[in-house]
């Protein structure tokens, strides 16, 4: 059913394909044109105002920038309020204010129902965004499984300690953790938080000398699973 399964999804490409002819309130009503949207269904003005283009709306698309070019792009894969949204680097080489404006947009979209497809370099995006991670190496899936459960597999944690005085040797008593000395001269240890807790650390500190002026904890993020993974 290749008619109906187009009609079911809205594609942004990586490059930026536009057709330099039109003004922006003309393609996106061509686009739906395509789509067979009536005129009287269009929703053409409310997708303009959303993606910040309604200054730009009757200027001829040769004459946008690459940020205009790229909502643009946006806006046309939603003229037929498709029930599935594919994102291909979307915030590629955009500035900061589309890449927020964008986002905020696209949560809103899946809020109300659309399921979105990303596909991203930008890790902390997919991090903040999406419910399921799927993780690609030398083109298989290593990896495909909601957000959570993918860092809570990831059994590895940092506690960072600053001591209360400078120390320029690791004591043995805490090297049976993998332990460090960072630039800023504090102690960074890795452990298992199925297997060790953070109070058996510390008193294994604290019975090697080292007094505790203050400490934090760092969880896993997907770059460290991205890494671990490919």
């Amino acid at each position: 059913q290749m008619r109906a399964a187009r009609l079911a999804i809205g594609v942004v490409p990586q490059e930026l394909v536009l057709d330099t002819f039109f003004t922006v309130r003309q393609a996106l009503d061509i686009h739906a044109g395509y789509y067979g949207v009536p005129k009287a269904k269009r929703r053409t003005q409310e997708i303009i105002d959303a993606l910040g283009l309604s200054d730009k709306a009757d200027i001829n698309s040769r004459r946008l920038s690459g940020g205009m070019r790229r909502r643009l792009l946006v806006a046309k894969a939603l003229v037929h309020q498709p029930p599935v949204l594919i994102l291909d680097e979307p915030t590629a080489g955009v500035d900061v204010e589309l890449r927020t404006q964008l986002w905020e947009y696209v949560k809103a979209l899946n809020k109300a129902g659309t399921t979105v497809l990303l596909t991203t370099h930008y890790l902390e995006e997919a991090e903040q965004l999406c419910d399921t991670i799927a993780v690609i190496n030398h083109g298989a899936v290593v990896a495909c499984e909601k957000q959570a459960v993918m860092l809570k597999s990831f059994d590895s944690k940092q506690l960072v300690i600053t001591p209360a005085e400078h120390i320029n040797n690791i004591p043995e008593k805490i090297q049976k953790w993998k332990t460090e000395i960072d630039a800023e001269g504090k102690l960074v240890i890795d452990y298992k938080p199925s297997k060790d807790g953070i109070q058996e650390i510390l008193n294994t500190v604290g019975a090697a000398g080292i007094m505790v002026r203050d400490l934090t904890t760092r969880e896993p993020n997907l770059e460290d699973i991205f890494l671990k993974l490919t």
